[in-house]
């Protein structure tokens, strides 16, 4: 007989993970959800459990409840983040950090608690949602890409890495979607006036992007595919966006992809 295979999914709360969480749950997994700050209103068949991913403390507090609950962990998926937004210039060292410490490191604090479990299990699988700026650098959503690049880079070693031990790696990079996730991102606190106009002008390509976007909806299909599947692949592109810079990147010359870009962000208008 076939256990109930116990996921954790992080970021919960809102958003994608929500999405995820609820559409695993109906399905009839057993689902683990996490949120930063306590939520008012209770997702059906979810438990959630406070945390942190910035802090190892949280995270291992966190496995631990899982565990003592589930006593297994064969599912983890890492959504757990925000975007902060602004020209490279204008971001502080502290904020680039924050964006690491909570896109980048917390997916590796993790990784860290779970794959123990997962090792003696000789069985277990991680789910890494990435992004469209991922793959490509989102103009003055730089940071935001830089932090989803390393993630693309530690997945793929992670998924070599794993392997023999029956764990399988997988990232989701979408394209841009429409979340409470657009009316979340943070921007630098500091802003410099040379950059105003260009900023403007991609902050809002972003947001004209996202409001004619599918719905989360479109990444929990999208993992319920990868779960069930019997050879899962490490990415799945999803989205026109996506889409289309992964062929053009493998086909153009940079400069027309570059060109391409900057028309797609309208970084060439006149004022």
């Amino acid at each position: 007989m076939v256990k109930t295979k116990t996921v954790l999914v992080t970021g919960a709360s809102s958003g994608i993970g929500q999405a995820i969480a609820i559409l695993l749950a109906q399905k009839g997994y057993h689902v683990f959800g996490t949120s930063r700050y306590p939520i008012s209103r209770i997702i059906p068949q979810v438990e959630m459990i406070g945390l942190d991913v910035r802090s190892d403390e949280s995270v291992e507090a966190c496995i631990r409840t899982v565990m003592n609950k589930a006593g297994r962990l064969d599912i983890l998926i890492n959504n757990a983040g925000y975007e902060l937004g602004g020209a490279l210039e204008e971001t502080s060292l502290d904020e680039a950090t924050g964006q690491f410490d909570t896109n980048f490191l917390g997916v590796l604090r993790m990784i860290k608690a779970a794959l123990p479990i997962m090792r003696e299990q000789n069985q277990g699988q991680i789910i890494n949602i990435s992004s469209l700026a991922g793959l490509v650098g989102i103009p003055f959503l730089g940071m935001y890409s830089a932090s989803k690049f390393a993630l693309e880079g530690y997945s793929e070693s992670l998924r070599h890495e794993v392997k023999p031990f029956n764990i399988h790696v997988s990232m989701v990079e979408p394209s841009f979607l429409k979340t409470p996730m657009m009316d979340a991102r943070q921007l630098a606190a500091h802003p410099i006036g040379d950059y105003d106009q260009w900023r403007k002008r991609a902050l809002a390509a972003v947001r004209k992007f996202e409001e004619n976007a599918p719905g989360p909806e479109l990444v929990a299909n999208t993992v319920l595919k990868i779960i069930k599947s019997k050879s899962p692949r490490l990415r799945y592109i999803l989205g026109q966006q996506a889409t289309v810079v992964s062929n053009l990147r493998r086909f153009l010359p940079e400069a027309m992809l570059e060109q391409g870009i900057r028309g797609s962000f309208n970084l060439d208008e006149r004022k």
